[in-house]
């Protein structure tokens, strides 16, 4: 059954709207009043709903009954990269979606190529969080992952919070490597890592003195948005 990502106050009976994006799709298969579908708004489970109308340009629907169906991982696990540059960021959002990130922290680091601020660097973090709505929408996931906004790396290190285990990925001589670093119990975990370039030595000393423990994930250099995933899929085993 399509699913559909619908920010609303969803509960049983009310007809509402369908958002554009989703009135959009909805046409586009061309379903008909009657058809089923499924709706989240991202706040757990999901609905039945049935399509009640179709315009021209939106489409109404009956909200039927709450499935209280959740799909994330055991362990909320943050990604704080320094932004790959082209397409590498998209792809990026959308497969760590589906393997379960809880949040994802785009940094602009000294090696970055993106270099995002101000009104462009917003435009962007909303263009990744509808990457991940319908990552979401693919993957069958009921809560949507937040999309940070664009932090230099100094900046974030002052705000994040100190819960939860914390990695740097590193190359360095002697580095654990990441599995044997996990925690018996799920705990929320923050991975730390650098663009195309890696961080800076500056950088990867900064988050160690700020209590990141560096953690390898093998001799071989993984692209950031490689690594990045790699770290997600063992940490989610």
């Amino acid at each position: 059954m399509p699913r559909f990502f619908c920010p609303a106050d969803l509960h049983t009976g009310a007809e509402l709207l369908l958002p554009a994006g989703a009135a959009r799709h909805v046409q586009v298969l061309r379903l008909q009043p009657g058809d089923g579908i499924t709706l989240f708004n991202g706040q757990g489970g999901e609905f039945e709903a049935t399509v009640a109308r179709m315009g021209r340009s939106d489409v109404a629907v009956t909200v039927g009954a709450h499935q209280a169906v959740e799909r994330e991982a055991a362990r909320a696990v943050t990604l704080a990269i320094g932004m790959p540059a082209n397409e590498r960021m998209d792809w990026l959002v959308e497969k760590a979606t589906e393997l379960g990130v809880a949040r994802i922290q785009p940094l602009l680091t000294e090696r970055c190529v993106l270099r995002l601020k101000g009104e462009r660097a917003e435009k962007k973090v909303a263009h990744w969080q509808a990457v991940a709505e319908a990552a979401c929408e693919q993957s069958g996931r009921n809560r949507v992952p937040q999309v940070a906004p664009v932090r230099e790396l100094a900046v974030w290190l002052a705000e994040v919070p100190a819960e939860g285990a914390r990695w740097v990925l590193s190359l360095r001589e002697g580095v654990r490597p990441a599995r044997t670093l996990l925690a018996a119990e799920p705990v929320a975990l923050t991975v730390a890592l650098g663009p195309e370039g890696g961080l800076a030595t500056g950088e990867e000393d900064r988050l160690l003195a700020a209590g990141f423990v560096p953690a390898s994930l093998g001799p071989a250099v993984l692209r950031s948005e490689t690594a990045a995933l790699a770290a997600l899929v063992l940490a989610s085993a």
